[in-house]
């Protein structure tokens, strides 16, 4: 880091994901990622006062890309709600996969964060759980679903589709049969919702 940049928040949480897909979570340390900005680890500390605290600003991070490519799409217009549903899990299920295999050592800090029982997590799944609960509104509204409770309807498709984005189910995303599987659970539950 040139000594004229300023130390943000979010420039020690860029460097912090480097240093997480160089070491991966049980290695990297606050030391590893002052050496990466050139500072002092006291200095990573003014910003998050603990590495706990840096972790899970990091994943909140990578974990609210996710929730703002589907909020775009929850908040479109122009699409039935039953396609919009599906496409919104199934950017929900190309997100967690892409994530999986294409960011291992994060994805491992998330699963890391999970064991923790986060607040970062419980927070994420709320956000997604309320998307869905927006789309199943519109539906009803749009006499395209029949949910007596929105609320309990969107967290029944969620846990519904559980295996398609909890990550302890992402060594399966990989199966040759995957796609189809998850087709024929939204298409199920699509179903259910007709009115």
């Amino acid at each position: 880091m040139a000594a004229t940049e300023t130390l943000t928040a979010e420039r020690i949480l860029e460097a912090t994901e480097e240093v997480l897909r160089r070491y991966g979570p049980a290695k990297a340390t606050v030391v590893d990622v002052a050496r990466v900005l050139g500072v002092s680890h006291g200095s990573v500390y003014r910003h998050f006062r603990t590495k706990a605290a840096l972790r899970e600003a990091v994943t909140a991070r990578w974990l609210s890309r996710t929730e703002a490519a589907l909020a775009e799409l929850t908040g479109s217009t122009g699409l039935p709600a039953p396609e919009k549903l599906r496409a919104w899990f199934t950017g929900l299920f190309d997100a967690k996969r892409h994530k999986a295999g294409d960011d291992p050592e994060l994805f491992a800090t998330y699963e890391v964060l999970l064991d923790e029982n986060s607040g970062v997590v419980e927070d994420h799944l709320g956000v997604l759980v309320g998307q869905v609960r927006e789309i199943v509104e519109e539906g009803v509204r749009g006499a395209e679903f029949t949910a007596p409770d929105a609320d309990t309807t969107a967290r029944a498709l969620f846990a519904a589709t559980a295996r398609f984005h909890d990550p302890s189910y992402a060594p399966e995303w990989q199966r040759p049969t995957i796609q189809s599987e998850f087709d024929a659970v939204v298409d199920l539950l699509l179903r259910g919702l007709r009115p």
